[in-house]
């Protein structure tokens, strides 16, 4: 953590919430990201809205690509193939949770939910525990 800077961190974390409030209070949805992206595969009457959503969240990091390129300046020591497979596996426990970091981790946290709770703290332990066996078995090379 050496490029940790605590107020842009916490204006983040801020603008996160109030996005997640916003859309909870204007739409009555949970702003889970696997979720919305998901729901692009099976439901038709709501596509543009989850099209907006995950556009909106490309062109911000395009914006902040182009504003302060700095921050997209990390040395990734893993292989396509072990991102690859971090990714897969990222995803069918996104499927096997119902639901991802922003779904329990930030909305359900808020709302009291005892299931995303449970779910949040198995999903951060199983990443800590992996990524420490990962790296003590292959350090950056995989």
């Amino acid at each position: 953590m050496e490029n940790f800077t605590p107020l842009t961190a916490t204006i983040g974390g801020m603008l996160i919430g109030v996005s997640a409030s916003m859309m909870l209070l204007l739409s009555g949805r949970i702003a889970g990201i696997s979720g919305i992206l998901g729901g692009l595969f099976g439901r038709p009457s709501d596509v543009l809205s989850r099209l907006a959503f995950i556009g909106g969240l490309m062109v911000g990091g395009v914006v902040l690509l182009m504003t302060t390129p700095e921050v997209f300046a990390v040395e990734i020591v893993r292989s396509p193939a072990a991102l690859v497979a971090a990714g897969l596996l990222v995803g069918a426990g996104t499927r096997l949770g119902s639901g991802c970091t922003s779904g329990h981790g930030v909305c359900g946290l808020s709302r009291l939910s005892t299931r995303s709770l449970v779910a949040t703290v198995t999903f951060m332990g199983a990443g800590v525990v992996s990524a420490a066996v990962i790296t003590q078995l292959f350090g950056g090379t995989i």
